[in-house]
């Protein structure tokens, strides 16, 4: 913690004859200084640089740039941000494990204390992201897609238990409690977060970093967290502060309240479409206004959920009554609500609805204008009414299916029959973080349930329909409303709890349906409560995919089809043959406000995580590896050891200049993390299909790319390989595929199979993309699959926040084209051979604002432009220079 304290803060705070030690914002004081007008989020960054100002890395006069924020300014001022806390999952929490066992080891060989690898910061993982619907409709699907979930990932279980007990203060949440960010909001964030250093009760905000971008989440209760990339998470565990630019903030007012037949969805879709266009990438995002304290606390969670959605890093609301009320309700203790109140009024991090406080920029919404809506075909920013959706479909399907008016005659194993047209609904999920924490969507869908059943509707029979909870709580609430019947007659019997359809564990589609999908190339659809429906990411046989809320998804499992007008079109006919409409069956606010004040209470919140870490029988009787260093198991298909630190030398090399570089992909617009680095199904005959057979593994087994995230060599031959993928190099060409220039006539090959014999031949490889890229998920496979597969620069027309900042902790140079510019427009095709200069400045300790970006055609032709260096702040170029940075973490504590 601090060992200086310039501005005198250290003061004490008194909660019901409990003395807390905090750091005083109201202590920095000056002509330029006005802390009082300060947004919520940045009062919270003021006062963790006074609480961990050492002179060194937080100085005096970093705490007077942050206290006399000019709203105006572009950023420029890099600060060192120390999260209270760490949050992971298990598919980029597997990895961060396995880094870390292979940096104690690393240390050893290095000549270093291993020990000193542990977290010094508190570090809590969810396992939420393996269990997948491979059964459902069901009354025991929950249980077999556990059983199933236990068989596939043994190992990596076992794995965590071991880093469980040879980690200090690393918990684990075990498989089947909940989605992380549910846990997290209910259980985990404390808001005020209170720990014992020298002697002393500190009190200060809860601030946090995830290996998950809907992080945000928490957002929702006051806590400033962000996601970020699984390397940056390693390096805050071991007591790296997270460099930063003191951010823009954009203020978004809210006013009124939502209209009925609303719902907290069709809220956050609008919202994620007004910030979108507006541009908020890289700032943070504060909620204000009168329409604040009408929104309920899952609301605001639903809207801190989309953050990277929208762009930005944070979509954060201040503390107030809201926040009490729910932290009262989801069992924490009264101590701790009090604790928060006090503080937060103390501190001047209570909302005032009628404040106006400085802002970079202004939004503003009038809730009551928000209206029924859903997003796709395959971006989570591109909204559309339910009143237009039918006719929105019947264009864009033009661009996915062969042909359009295609009826294919499909009978199931139990003699149903029917033809399956485009549009098709072949799975209906009520999945994913973003609406399973929130009460008001998801017994909205519950009764919308129960009210189709009494009127004799029934699921369409080519329909897959998951329900997977954000929680146990949603479970208990649902039976003590006596709605889970109503739910399991449709269909939606419970599968798991986990991010399950979101994160691509949709499991397959009904064997028929799927069989008729890939026969005739039809475009079908899937409808899902969640986050995420980039392309290939929520199943193969899907090409578009639609986000809605859980009553709507429930009502297109019921139409059938995205061409149904859920608002004139029928959805079925009663026991009596009368058309039942939409209206005849969607619950009022009443009735759903009803509902909800009697399903739910305290006493159900702390059954649930009365022993949270504890874990069921199949959990504590898993046998667990002992001892500190890890001994890895060379037949191991989930988790080797991790080749980041082979012959490492103590201090770093100096950086060089690129020459003689080969475009491995040449990408376009919006190129998301998961075209990079899928989390989904495993191909037969991909690379990784392909080793994994090598090495024993059956079809049945293979399991999932964000399941094998342990594995190296599974993931390298995993990046790039998202079935949706399109290469420009290798026109005609959909997936994993690229040309490989070591070869006369450069043949198409495998992205994986070409950079084998680039670097063979030591051609360092260039990858060329368009605006956006990186978007979507934290993952920081994206940047390691990169980095592994020898790609040394990445140039592109702009990228997502967290992307760019992995590439640089992988030890590969982001780039963009200058203003205006992109690959095309320069006349760039890909096969040209590449050369940049003016790297190596950063050996000068100058980080160089431009390179010079020279390609050479095949017939000596030259396109030459100046590549802006996106490497932002001071820390990232410490960070390029050791080669990325887990190299530097490591290096810093054998100095240290």
């Amino acid at each position: 913690m601090a060992s200086q304290d310039s501005f005198g803060a250290k003061s004490t705070l008194d909660v019901d004859g409990k003395s807390y030690e905090i750091f005083r914002l109201d202590a920095v004081t000056g002509d330029d200084v006005d802390v009082a007008s300060l947004p919520f989020s940045l009062k919270v960054l003021l006062e963790n640089l006074l609480r961990t100002e050492d002179g060194a890395n937080i100085t005096a006069a970093d705490i007077r740039a942050l206290a006399g924020w000019d709203a105006a300014a572009e950023p420029d001022k890099e600060i060192q941000f120390t999260p209270a806390r760490v949050i992971m999952q298990d598919f980029t929490g597997v990895p961060c494990v396995v880094d870390l066992a292979t940096m104690r080891e690393a240390m050893a060989d290095l000549g270093g204390d291993a020990s000193k690898i542990n977290p010094l910061a508190p570090a809590e993982m969810v396992i939420d992201h393996s269990v997948m619907a491979d059964v459902f409709g069901s009354a025991d699907a929950f249980e077999k897609n556990v059983e199933i979930e236990y068989e596939r990932n043994r190992e990596r279980y076992q794995f965590l238990r071991w880093g469980q007990g040879a980690f200090d203060d690393f918990k684990v949440v075990p498989p089947g409690t909940g989605i992380v960010h549910q846990v997290n909001i209910e259980h985990l964030a404390r808001t005020v977060f209170t720990r014992e250093v020298d002697g002393e009760l500190l009190a200060y905000p809860d601030t946090c970093v995830g290996t998950d971008s809907h992080t945000t989440m928490v957002n929702g209760i006051g806590v400033v967290g962000w996601g970020v990339g699984g390397i940056e998470a390693e390096a805050a565990m071991l007591g790296q502060p997270v460099s930063m630019l003191i951010p823009r903030v954009v203020g978004f007012k809210l006013n009124g309240t939502l209209p009925e037949g609303s719902t907290a969805t069709d809220l956050v879709l609008t919202i994620t479409e007004m910030v979108r266009k507006h541009g908020v990438v890289g700032k943070f995002v504060e909620f204000y206004g009168p329409g604040v304290a009408a929104l309920p606390l899952a609301n605001r969670a639903t809207i801190g959920n989309m953050s990277p959605e929208f762009g930005s890093t944070i979509a954060v609301f201040p503390i107030d009554e809201e926040t009490t009320n729910y932290l009262r309700l989801t069992g924490r203790s009264e101590e701790q609500v009090a604790l928060v109140e006090a503080y937060a009024k103390e501190q001047g991090l209570w909302l005032d609805p009628a404040a106006e406080p400085r802002f970079s920029e202004y939004l503003e919404l009038d809730l009551s204008t928000v209206v029924p809506s859903i997003a796709g075909p395959k971006r989570p920013q591109d909204r559309i009414e339910v009143t237009k959706a039918a006719g929105n479909f019947a264009e864009d399907v033009k661009t996915y299916a062969k042909d359009v008016n295609a009826k294919v005659p499909v009978t199931l194993a139990d003699g149903t029959s029917f033809e399956l047209e485009n549009g098709a609904v072949t799975i209906a999920s009520i999945t994913s973080c973003t609406n399973t924490s929130n009460p008001s969507v998801m017994i909205g869908a519950a009764l919308l349930a129960k009210k189709a059943v009494e009127k004799g509707l029934t699921r369409k029979p080519w329909v897959k329909t998951t329900l997977a909870p954000g929680s146990q709580v949603v479970s208990d609430y649902y039976a003590k409303a006596g709605l889970t019947e109503y739910l399991d007659k449709l269909g939606f019997n419970l599968v798991g709890y986990g991010c399950v359809t979101c994160i691509g564990n949709s499991g397959p589609l009904i064997p028929e349906v799927s069989a008729a999908v890939n026969e005739n190339d039809m475009a079908v659809v899937s409808v899902l409560s969640g986050n995420r429906n980039f392309e290939g990411r929520i199943s193969p046989d899907i090409k578009m995919n639609y986000l809605a809320s859980p009553p709507l998804v429930v009502a297109y499992s019921i139409a059938g089809n995205m061409n149904v007008d859920l608002f004139n079109d029928a959805l079925g006919q009663d026991q009596d043959g009368n058309d039942v409409f939409l209206k005849d069956i969607w619950p009022t606010p009443a009735e759903v406000e009803e509902t909800i004040r009697g399903a739910i209470n305290k006493e159900m919140f702390g059954e649930s995580y009365k022993d949270v870490f504890a874990g069921d029988e199949r959990w504590r009787s898993l046998p667990t590896p002992a001892g500190n260093v890890f001994e890895w198991d060379e037949k191991s298909t989930y988790v080797r050891k991790a080749p980041y630190f082979e012959g490492m030398p103590a201090e770093p090399t100096p950086v060089t200049d690129i020459s003689g570089a080969r475009v491995l992909l040449k990408l376009g617009d919006s190129v998301t993390t998961d075209h990079i680095s899928p989390a989904g199904a495993i191909k037969k005959d991909s690379p990784a299909g392909q080793y994994l057979t090598e090495n024993g593994v059956q079809l049945r087994d293979f399991n999932s790319y964000g399941s094998r995230r342990g594995n190296h060599e599974v993931m390298i031959r995993g990046t790039f390989a998202n079935i949706r993928l399109r290469n420009q190099i290798a026109p005609g060409t959909e997936g994993g595929f690229t040309r490989d220039f070591t070869q006369a006539d450069a043949p198409v090959s495998f992205v994986y199979d070409a950079s084998v014999n680039y670097q063979a031949a030591g051609i360092p490889l260039v990858v060329l993309a368009g605006k956006e890229y990186g978007s979507g998920s934290s993952r920081d496979w994206a940047a390691k699959g990169t980095s592994l597969l020898g790609v040394k620069v990445v140039i592109a027309e702009s990228y997502e926040r967290i992307h760019r900042s992995n590439l640089i902790g992988m030890g590969v140079i982001p780039l963009q084209f200058p203003a205006g510019e992109n690959a095309d427009s320069l006349g760039l095709t890909g096969e040209e051979t590449f050369s940049v200069e003016g790297i190596t400045a950063l050996n000068e300790g100058v980080t160089p604002k431009t390179v010079k970006v020279t390609a050479t055609k095949a017939d000596g032709t030259v396109v030459a432009f100046d590549g802006v260096v996106r490497i932002d702040t001071p820390g990232e170029a410490n960070y390029y220079r050791n080669g990325g940075i887990m190299q530097y973490v490591l290096r810093n504590l054998l100095k240290g």
